[in-house]
């Protein structure tokens, strides 16, 4: 059963398709929000071209964990998904997932333009791994 992973931010949404046995998740692209409703369009575009079958959504909160006006916003996009998918939506904790992916691409010597670019993409690929690795210890 393949999963969708998303990064979701104000300007871009990073995406992430697990392999066929849920096991490794792997980038797939970054999604310019440029007009109101056109990612939800891309998405449901990648779930039915990779035959996702479930989605994860990264749930940034606060150190403390309590969820933030950013958050919410996350929680609407998940139920907005589930709703026009009909799949199921998974919100996960995505504390530092990209700072971890600005680090990562920082020592991969990777210039800051580019890191621009794909940072959403690792984040994303971060959060999904999370999520599967979770669940494979269960």
């Amino acid at each position: 059963m393949k999963i969708m992973g998303l990064d979701y931010g104000d300007r871009r949404i990073g995406v992430a398709v697990s392999d066929d046995l849920g096991w490794t998740a792997q980038g797939v692209e970054v999604i310019d929000r440029l007009r109101e409703g056109a990612e939800l369009e891309r998405i449901a575009n990648l779930v039915e071209q990779y035959a996702v079958e479930e989605l994860v959504v990264g749930l940034p909160k606060n150190m403390n964990g309590t969820i933030g006006p950013r958050g919410e916003i996350c929680m609407a996009f998940a139920e907005e998904l589930r709703t026009r998918l009909k799949l199921p939506v998974h919100l996960w904790d995505e504390r530092l997932t990209t700072v971890s992916a600005q680090r990562t691409l920082i020592e991969a010597d990777v210039s800051r333009k580019k890191r621009k670019g794909v940072v959403d993409k690792i984040a994303a690929v971060l959060i999904l791994q999370n999520y599967m690795d979770s669940k494979s210890k269960k």
